[in-house]
């Protein structure tokens, strides 16, 4: 039975690229495979970072890569010059047919607006580098995941010691909800930083600062600043604040922002304090609590 086709818009695909535990994902051969369905010529002058060319007949019939193990890939995205909807003839199109028929196990992403859109959005993850060692991948650097795209993040204390990561995003302004005392950026008098510094514990409480950090959310991505949100492992105290965020300002419950956040990040495990933390507040926003928190996904 065929997996199918869906669109995959161009911030999935970037988070895909950027999820880690202690090695990149992309370092584990079963995870992505990311084919490039363009011309010779367009992929070799420059490509997504790890993406392969599509291989193809001499009559131009689309090939599954040798050795590609298509039914071990957890990912499996397809790209071309610009496609934008499932409903086009085009390289991306065919291409992805011919990988769900011989076997993706998962449905075959597509991605939206092609190397066109992606490459103008992330620039810094173009390349045109073909081959990659085990160990150029274990080293791959691995940059915050986009929650809400171009303006906030979510990321660990060394990325947000990264003055690379803070240009290549474009992100001024900062929520730090580690306990790390270093100094790391050069002027925190702008008012752009916000300093939460909270362990990882039971007896941890950020519940009296929700109010502030939100606030501090909104009101500099009101003001186009970018927002990159970071604790020591970027899978705890920080997510839980941007959990916060959500749910102040979309009004969405715990387990609606709750949900996001894991699609957009695959390893989130907040401290079961800062879950009762944020029962808590989803009740100050909505005088209820409508998510179960003793469901076993929390």
């Amino acid at each position: 039975m065929m997996a199918g086709l869906v669109i995959c818009e161009p911030t999935v695909l970037y988070n895909i690229l950027q999820q880690a535990t202690i090695y990149p994902c992309l370092s584990d051969p079963n995870y992505l495979l990311l084919l490039d369905a363009r011309k010779t010529n367009e992929y070799n002058e420059s490509h997504v970072v790890t993406s392969k060319k599509a291989p193809r007949t001499p009559d131009g019939e689309f090939l599954v890569p040798y050795d590609s193990e298509l039914e071990c890939k957890l990912h499996v995205v397809v790209l071309d010059n610009n496609t934008r909807t499932l409903k086009e003839n085009s390289p991306a199109i065919a291409c992805g047919r011919v990988m769900s028929a011989m076997g993706s196990k998962n449905p075959v992403k597509i991605l939206r607006g092609g190397y066109e859109d992606f490459s103008a959005l992330y620039p810094f993850l173009r390349t045109q580098k073909i081959i990659y060692m085990p160990r150029e991948l274990d080293a791959l650097k691995t940059y915050p995941i986009e929650i809400l795209p171009g303006q906030l993040y979510l990321g660990n204390y060394q990325q947000g010691c990264d003055a690379g990561i803070q240009k290549d995003l474009k992100i001024k302004a900062h929520v730090n909800v580690s306990n790390e005392d270093d100094t790391f950026f050069v002027d925190e008098s702008t008012g752009d930083v916000f300093n939460l510094p909270a362990k990882d514990e039971d007896d941890a409480n950020i519940f009296p600062y929700l109010p502030y950090v939100c606030q501090f959310i909104s009101t500099k991505l009101e003001e186009n600043k970018p927002v990159l949100v970071f604790s020591k492992l970027g899978i705890s105290r920080c997510v839980s604040i941007v959990l916060a965020y959500l749910m102040n300002f979309y009004k969405w419950t715990l387990q609606d922002a709750y949900t996001h956040v894991g699609d957009c990040k695959h390893n989130i495990r907040p401290h079961r304090t800062f879950v009762k933390q944020l029962s808590e507040w989803e009740e100050s926003l909505f005088g209820e609590r409508p998510t179960d928190i003793e469901n076993p996904n929390y």
